[in-house]
């Protein structure tokens, strides 16, 4: 009979059960791939293939005692590691919802919802159509690949151990999330601006003309001028994407090698 011993146990651990908790913490949160859309099932088999990839790749790691307190602890560890990475790729997808909700707020297409398949919530139409532009830019640029590429690099940066992100990393995730909110204001800032601009134009028209009924003549054109300035700034949309994908990209860099 083959008798297994409990170092060799450990170190099977060590060796691929921690690695597999941050690559599965990632995969549950990262965008696509962590939605509802994905089964549990896929994204069990994409951690364990992702890990039997990366495993030989990984410096050599201090076996642990695999039924122990400090093994726990570890395991928890590099499962937040996974899901903080995974949270800073998706507040960059939320960027583009909570723009589209300032548009809708402004052009009358709040009330205008759907539900969106990969949150399970009922969200404006504009938002959901954002999220798809950029969830096919995303995949258009490997977006996917290089976020795995960015993961197995932590694993030489913050090496797998009882240390975990700082104060200091913890710091920069808050400072991120402000900034993605300010990302999501100059987003959407020419559309609101535009519409801004129409109110003021109605404004003056009921002014002069009491007698015109603002609301029915208002609402279809502010709707129409934010669907044509949202036409108009497509391929600035999809772009400014693509520059935003690379500051969150080496902001993950810089935040893993701190």
């Amino acid at each position: 009979m083959i008798e297994i011993e409990a170092l060799d146990v450990g170190h099977w651990v060590s060796r691929y059960v921690y690695p597999f908790a941050r690559i599965s913490g990632l995969l549950m949160v990262m965008p696509l791939i962590g939605t509802r859309m994905v089964s549990m099932r896929v994204r069990l088999l994409l951690a364990v293939a992702i890990t039997l990839v990366v495993v030989p790749m990984l410096p050599p790691i201090a076996p642990v005692e695999a039924f122990s307190f400090a093994s726990v602890i570890i395991i928890l560890q590099q499962l937040l590691i996974g899901v903080l990475m995974g949270f800073v790729v998706e507040l960059l997808m939320q960027v583009f919802v909570i723009a589209g909700q300032l548009i809708a707020m402004q052009t009358g297409l709040g009330i205008a919802t759907t539900v969106d398949p990969s949150q399970g919530a009922s969200v404006v139409v504009i938002s959901q159509w954002f999220l798809f532009m950029v969830s096919l830019v995303f995949l258009a640029l490997n977006g996917h690949l290089v976020l795995i590429e960015i993961l197995v690099d932590s694993f030489r940066s913050i090496p797998i151990g009882l240390a975990s992100f700082s104060v200091e990393q913890f710091g920069l995730l808050v400072h991120w999330s402000g900034w993605m909110l300010a990302a999501a204001v100059v987003i959407s800032l020419p559309a609101m601006t535009a519409l801004l601009i129409v109110n003021l134009a109605f404004g003056v028209m009921t002014r002069a003309a009491p007698q015109l009924n603002i609301f029915a003549l208002g609402f279809p054109v502010t709707m129409i001028v934010g669907l044509l300035i949202m036409w108009l700034n497509i391929d600035e949309m999809a772009s400014g994407f693509h520059r935003y994908m690379d500051t969150l990209f080496e902001f993950l860099k810089k935040l893993i090698s701190m």
